[in-house]
């Protein structure tokens, strides 16, 4: 069966975005977040445009290799002007959870507005023999709370950014993690975690 996963690049005091993120805002004051996207000489090969060093090109496009389909939040969405109707994967589609209606969905996005098992659930389908990637704080936080997440990446930015929106929110008890691997690389430590159960 496929896995459910999420990559997230992440300050060290926990943030996923700086302050002031939001629709024409992107990540606020955080876009540091991102860029050991762009610090190296490694082209990925999943992203075209990014340029990676090859720590983190190996790791990056491993994981990125893997995506069949996404599950993504409506303020991810927001943020991220909607994808420009697309994805945020380059190949996969997206399923974006929220309650409320999404008029802009194009072919490419699927709303799914019955909860976070019926997303993962329609992603996987979409995914076939792929994984599940899963962006946004609390499109994660509902998925490890109903026991659906296998695995968790941090790309670990080394910079306290004191506010923003944090990775995770509020969950019902504790999730164990079993380090997988680490990957120390120019501007980022990418952490690969496995969600003991």
């Amino acid at each position: 069966m496929s896995k459910v996963f999420s990559a997230h690049a992440v300050s060290v005091d926990g943030y996923i975005t700086g302050r002031d993120a939001g629709p024409g805002r992107g990540l606020g004051d955080g876009t540091q977040l991102f860029d050991w996207y762009f610090n190296g000489d490694t082209p990925s090969q999943e992203f075209g445009g990014f340029k990676l060093s090859p720590a983190s090109a190996r790791l990056f496009d491993s994981l990125s290799a893997r995506v069949g389909a996404i599950v993504a939040g409506r303020n991810t969405y927001e943020d991220s002007d909607r994808f420009g109707g697309g994805s945020p994967h380059p190949t996969a589609p997206l399923f974006l959870l929220s309650h409320r209606p999404a008029p802009e969905i194009t072919e490419r996005q699927t709303l799914v507005t019955t909860g976070i098992e019926d997303a993962v659930a329609a992603a996987r389908a979409a995914a076939g023999p792929k994984d599940v990637g899963l962006m946004g704080g609390g499109v994660v936080t509902a998925a490890l709370a109903a026991g659906l997440v296998d695995e968790v990446v941090l790309h670990q930015v080394p910079v306290l950014l004191g506010g923003g929106r944090p990775f995770f929110q509020s969950l019902p008890g504790h999730v164990r993690l079993r380090l997988i691997e680490s990957v120390p690389a120019p501007g980022v430590t990418h952490l690969h975690y496995a969600v003991e159960r």
